[in-house]
């Protein structure tokens, strides 16, 4: 390549770096000729055959000359010099799915879309003798039209590695997301070993972190030999089904692609429907007041939060906050409070606190509201979604989280203008001891811990 000219072999006008690895760096280009946006990932030769990788390399580009597919990154061409080779691809303008994570889980339809595209991707890879062995929201890219794009098949394997016994053998893969069996070293169906990824991937979707996780990777690994773990109240129980059958520790139990397929939760329709106008929030404004009964009782129904059990709890609080594997712990995206008052009267609280900050204001679901500001910030337009849940009749716990825009702009309306707003409504934020409590407050350790054993 020449740096001067940032054109690499008279064909491409090379941009900002994308990301880099330890023996490679992708890069934004654009071709000179057509003006098409590519990227472009440069391998250090030097650096692969020091290390014994130059076959890795060799099967990766035949793996990605062989799976084409509207959900795999594009391979255009491959060029080489006598230092350097260059994979040309399709550039994935959205970015990785891992950095929509970081704000925290998504919405059902959201994820069932992605897990639809995942399934479609990985599934045409099987089909031609081809698995991925690394799957992980780091390796799953999206389009400007927010398609999910598999990507990163170096890790990948193709049917005719497998030994006399018909297995693959190498231990390979990322620990949170690999399956028991590869873990145990006796030998894995390539595609079984994929289909656990993707469970694993669906309930980081729904429920916002990872099923298995411990600072001790040896306990960790007893979790996932086991497949040990819980799933929040939030994850809808028929994908609570799926995740099940899929997260089976034994491969010859687990669920097929094709049963995923077949499954109610995958083929369920969560096309949005058009909200009535009787349940639709406009800038602030409740609506207007409805005396009768039945109508009244049909209003604390919309507004009845989802109700937490021990695990919810526990999984929430900063004691036991997972948060920490997706994003820098110092630019918290969420804060939490607790508060004695009523779901209606905290949701109303909410609601003015908004209108003030001359806030948008959505109803999205029973105990869930969104906040948008309505001016372009560093990182697009600020959105605050505030979610409300039931820890007891009497104790309601509320959790803020930035949907959209910049991070510190977001905790500056948090810390300046929420707060102080909500002040009287407020039990204890997260983290902080109530001026009243006699006793540790819901979010401290040794009350989670006691929340723990409850559960044993």
């Amino acid at each position: 390549m020449d740096y001067k000219s940032g054109v690499l072999m008279q064909r491409y006008e090379v941009g900002r770096l994308l990301g880099q690895g330890t023996f490679a760096k992708v890069y934004y280009a654009r071709n000179i000729t057509s003006g098409q946006s590519v990227a472009i990932k440069m391998i250090d030769k030097e650096k692969v055959l020091r290390v014994g990788l130059m076959d890795q390399i060799k099967r990766e580009i035949s793996v990605m000359g062989m799976v084409r597919h509207p959900n795999i990154v594009y391979l255009y061409e491959v060029m080489a010099t006598k230092t350097k080779v260059y994979f040309i691809m399709e550039h994935a303008k959205g970015g990785e799915l891992f950095d929509k994570l970081t704000k925290g889980r998504l919405k059902e339809e959201v994820a069932q879309k992605y897990f639809r595209q995942l399934v479609s991707a990985v599934d045409f890879c099987h089909s031609r003798g081809v698995y991925h062995r690394d799957l992980k929201p780091e390796n799953l890219l999206l389009d400007d039209a927010e398609n999910l794009k598999v990507t990163d098949f170096g890790l990948s394997a193709l049917a005719d590695c497998k030994r006399q016994d018909g297995l693959l053998h190498t231990t390979c893969g990322t620990p949170a997301y690999v399956a028991p069996e590869i873990i145990s070293r006796k030998g894995y169906d390539g595609a079984k070993a994929d289909i656990w990824s993707c469970g694993v991937i669906l309930y980081v979707l729904l429920a916002g972190f990872l099923p298995f996780h411990d600072s001790n990777l040896m306990e960790m690994y007893r979790k996932i030999g086991k497949a040990e773990y819980k799933c929040p109240s939030w994850v809808p129980k028929d994908a609570k089904r799926l995740i099940g059958k899929i997260l089976d520790p034994n491969p010859d139990t687990r669920i097929t692609m094709a049963k995923i397929k077949e499954s109610s939760w995958f083929r369920k329709d969560l096309t949005p429907k058009p909200e009535s106008d009787s349940k639709k929030v406009s800038d602030g404004d409740p609506g207007p007041s409805r005396s009768n009964t039945a109508n009244e009782e049909s209003r604390q129904e919309l507004i009845k939060p989802a109700e937490l059990n021990a695990f919810d709890i526990i999984s929430l609080s900063c004691g036991f906050d997972l948060s920490g594997l997706f994003e820098d712990c110092s630019h918290k995206k969420e804060a939490r409070f607790t508060s004695r008052e009523s779901a209606s009267t905290i949701i109303s609280r909410l609601m003015e606190t908004a209108k003030s900050l001359r806030l948008k204001v959505r109803r999205m679901d029973k105990g869930l509201l969104n906040f948008e500001g309505t001016l372009e910030g560093k990182k697009g337009v600020l959105s605050i979604d505030a979610e409300i849940f039931e820890v007891n009749p009497t104790l309601y716990l509320v959790e803020m989280r930035k949907a959209n825009g910049d991070t510190e702009e977001y905790q500056k309306v948090l810390e300046e203008d929420i707060k102080p707003a909500l002040k009287d409504i407020i039990w204890a934020w997260q983290g902080e001891q109530h001026p009243k409590q006699q006793q540790q407050p819901l979010f401290e350790q040794q009350s989670l811990q006691n929340q723990q054993q409850s559960l044993q």
